[in-house]
């Protein structure tokens, strides 16, 4: 995901290619990043707004409603849209909304959220870069501090010998190799992963051939190093979790040593 964040920090004309579910959903993924409790609407159907954005705040849930409208440049935005979405809030009892667009709005629409009882954002895909640019900002962040010896260390001790938490990958053409990782954190469709040392519990006597298992010992903190620690994409195929980091597809390991051959 921070990739295709940093691509619309950079190309926020891009925004419009997107399908309109596609624009919604990237919003719901952008604002949940920044840590708000969030409900994506069903698409069709959804009572003119398509995220519903719920803040804690020391003096009571401040809800936010947003209705994005993924337009090419030539199509404003007029005053029925914004007053539409206005209705919505003023009837739902909202406090803040949000009308997002990768075009631009008609003078009359401007007057009439200038005007709004319930305060009215009008953002465009300038708005939706520095909301990408922001949002990239903050995995990277969030990265960092996943991966302290803090952190790492915290989970390590948390982790069972068969935890799913820890994961394998096969990897190697004319030779057999295992790598290993654990789940520092993920999402429905994305993880990030760690790779932690082996241990080798019987081999031919040359090292060429055995078996070995993950270390979830220190030796993890020793070989903490930031080309560790990498992003990879979340699937789940009749029940079954993968995690695909582009070169190695790594599943839950059964806690059973695996077979490493160099021969």
């Amino acid at each position: 995901m921070s990739g295709l964040y940093l691509h619309f920090a950079k190309r926020p004309e891009d925004l419009h290619r997107l399908s309109w579910r596609e624009f919604e959903t990237l919003l719901f993924r952008i604002f949940q990043s920044q840590g708000f409790t969030c409900e994506l609407g069903p698409g069709s159907n959804d009572g003119g707004v398509d995220v519903r954005l719920l803040q804690r705040d020391p003096l009571g849930d401040i809800l936010t409603l947003v209705q994005a409208k993924r337009y090419a440049p030539k199509n404003k935005i007029n005053m029925s849209a914004v007053a539409a979405l206005h209705g919505v809030a003023d009837v739902e009892a909202a406090q803040k909304s949000i009308f997002v667009t990768t075009s631009s709005y008609l003078p009359s629409a401007r007057r009439f959220a200038g005007r709004t009882r319930i305060p009215m954002t009008l953002a465009t895909s300038a708005d939706v870069r520095d909301w990408c640019r922001d949002a990239s900002e903050g995995i990277i962040r969030d990265k960092s501090k996943l991966v302290t010896p803090q952190a790492v260390s915290l989970l390590l001790q948390n982790l069972a010998y068969r935890d799913p938490r820890i994961v394998h990958a096969s990897i190697g053409y004319s030779v057999i190799m295992n790598q290993f990782a654990i789940v520092l954190k993920e999402t429905k469709h994305a993880a990030l992963l760690m790779i932690i040392p082996s241990r080798t519990i019987s081999d031919d006597g040359y090292g060429q051939r055995g078996y070995e298992v993950p270390e979830i010992g220190p030796a993890c903190l020793e070989r903490l190093k930031a080309d560790t620690v990498f992003r990879a994409k979340r699937s789940v195929h009749n029940g079954k979790v993968s995690y695909w980091s582009g070169q190695n597809l790594y599943f839950p390991w059964d806690g059973v040593p695996r077979l490493f051959d160099l021969y």
